[in-house]
């Protein structure tokens, strides 16, 4: 098993609206010469947040009343485009640990869940009631709760939809494949000294 286990996830909600939002988007070309995944945050969405010159574009992201959101909802097929992991890392690296859709690119889901983010789907009718409550006071916290397949925002129950591989991964601490490997490096080591192969760790 890799990490810890990811049942629920809580905080406050941001909604960015739009479909069909690329990975261009949500962290531009220019932006993937970085030196660590860590410079990326301050960039994600930086177009639609700022004009050429730096200047703000009163993009819901800065605005301070949703200052330290966790949690990014948008609509339909949300992370399309090329399958640059600078998305789902410029994500993170702004502070959300998890994203509500109506769909999304497969791609992108997937570098999503190997980073521990979980891409829940909710249809349009119960989106539409989710953003209305934090329309109305951004400061409320909403769960999403992995295991039981439901959001809960002021007392109210919305129900998501995602992978049944992906939610079990989440559920048993097996969604980044890398860790995965590395907890069953006795396994690798003994399968490789029966084919042979030596290994020098260094």
């Amino acid at each position: 098993m890799s990490g810890n286990s990811i049942v629920k996830v809580s905080g406050r909600g941001v909604y960015v609206a739009g479909n069909d939002i690329d990975t261009d988007r949500i962290i531009p070309a220019r932006y993937l010469k970085c030196i660590t995944f860590d410079e990326l945050g301050p960039a994600l969405f930086y177009d639609m947040r700022f004009s050429e010159d730096g200047t703000s574009k009163s993009h819901v992201l800065d605005d301070p009343k949703h200052a330290g959101a966790e949690i990014l909802i948008s609509d339909n097929n949300f992370g399309c485009g090329s399958s640059r992991e600078h998305a789902p890392q410029a994500i993170q690296k702004f502070g959300f640990k998890a994203i509500v859709a109506g769909s999304f690119a497969e791609i992108f889901h997937g570098n999503c869940t190997t980073l521990g983010i979980p891409c829940v789907v909710m249809t349009q009718e119960d989106r539409s009631g989710l953003t209305g409550l934090l329309a109305s006071d951004p400061e409320l916290d909403l769960t999403i709760d992995i295991e039981r397949l439901q959001i809960i925002c002021a007392n109210n129950v919305f129900s998501i939809t995602m992978k049944q591989s992906v939610r079990e991964a989440f559920l048993d601490a097996a969604y980044d494949p890398l860790d995965t490997l590395m907890a069953d490096q006795d396994a690798i080591n003994a399968t490789a000294a029966k084919l042979g192969y030596t290994y020098n760790p260094g």
